[in-house]
């Protein structure tokens, strides 16, 4: 298999962490006989330093024509200035509309060698395997808004249609058929009006998936039970805001958030896929970042736009047996643990990609 790869480095540790997202995709392309080739190009505050844009023209043009993107990380405080009329997360958000993008798919799974990472006791988060469908281009960041006037005044509209809630939720449904078949929707129907219409509508799809479980949760509800009883949870259906908030509630449960993958889908098998995390300028060039976010969402990028299964469940296995040999990134580890920098966690984790993969029938056949 041949596929062209959109790198987009971006800000603070997006660089670094990148670097080892690719690393990971060329040892899975040697192991497995494929090529896979990556150009890069600048995205959110370095773009803007080069070309006064967060989004380049010739940026969306790649990514439109690439087979997939990574993305790192953007922002820092050098743009930090709210009211700049130039911002880094314009970039993201004409990325998710420019390719289409409309379902952001957050998997959130527990590492067995990683439950004394998380601050929450181990009996309440063991077990925790769940996904965070979360819409993407709708909702309260998109809809009308005002910015704050000399008299005190602003807003900003959460607004959704039926067919933006229904291809999402259509998503949701879908993957719950490949999982353990229930989707839990996430809403705030008892005071907003777009919460009463995405219940109606969902309550809608879910009758034409007699084979998936379904029932409703208030977004408050939901923030409390991820800290309750994490495991009961498969899928996690929600609108764009909610599903920001709670991914990442949701990524303390794995010890950290830069655990936490995501990609980015539409229509098409064209997706951006990057860390949950954000650019950590406090730690940029220092390289401590964990990388375990980018590495996963190569294994999302390998499933969702390559359909390369095997070579997917290689990475997250090569993850999970690094972590359980005790390698530890700074974010993860006990004050008596030894940590690893970023680029040795790369290089243990595309080991075990070779090492995994080499002992599986699909990797025997494919290297030989």
């Amino acid at each position: 298999m041949n596929k062209h790869i959109v790198s987009l480095p971006g800000d603070g540790v997006g660089p670094e962490v990148v670097q080892e997202g690719i690393k990971l995709l060329h040892a899975v392309a040697e192991t497995f006989g494929h090529r896979f080739e990556f150009t890069e190009y600048p995205v959110g505050g370095m773009a803007i330093d080069m070309t006064g844009s967060p989004l380049p023209e010739e940026t969306l043009a790649a990514c439109r024509d690439a087979d997939a993107v990574l993305l790192g990380a953007i922002g820092g405080p050098k743009w930090s200035d709210p009211t700049a009329a130039v911002r880094p997360e314009q970039g993201l958000l004409g990325l998710r509309q420019g390719l289409e993008l409309y379902a952001n798919l957050r998997p959130v799974r527990l590492s067995p060698a990683l439950l004394a990472a998380s601050p929450l006791r181990p009996d309440r988060i063991e077990g925790t395997d769940l996904m965070v469908v979360r819409e993407l281009t709708g909702g309260i960041y998109f809809g009308a808004k005002q910015e704050p006037t000399a008299a005190g005044v602003a807003f900003d509209t959460m607004r959704y249609t039926e067919s933006e809630i229904v291809r999402i939720a259509r998503i949701a449904f879908d993957l719950a058929r490949t999982r353990r078949g229930m989707v839990t929707s996430i809403d705030k129907a008892n005071v907003l009006a777009s919460g009463r219409l995405w219940r109606q509508v969902v309550t809608d799809v879910a009758k034409t998936y007699t084979d998936v479980g379904l029932d409703h949760l208030l977004v408050d509800a939901a923030a409390m039970h991820l800290l309750r009883r994490a495991s009961s949870f498969d899928v996690m259906l929600t609108p764009n805001m909610f599903g920001d908030i709670l991914s990442d509630e949701a990524s303390m449960l794995t010890g950290s958030l830069g655990m936490l993958p995501s990609a980015s889908l539409g229509a098409g098998k064209l997706g951006v896929y990057e860390p949950v995390h954000g650019s950590a300028p406090d730690i940029a060039g220092q390289r401590i970042a964990n990388p375990i976010g980018t590495i996963l969402s190569t294994a999302l990028l390998l499933r969702h736009s390559f359909d390369l299964h095997d070579e997917a469940a290689a990475v997250e296995s090569a993850v999970d047996r690094v972590l359980a040999e005790g390698a530890r990134t700074a974010d993860l580890a006990q004050p008596s643990e030894a940590t690893v920098g970023t680029i040795e966690m790369g290089d243990r984790i595309a080991a075990a990609v070779r090492d995994t993969a080499r002992r599986s029938p699909k990797g025997q056949e494919d290297s030989a």
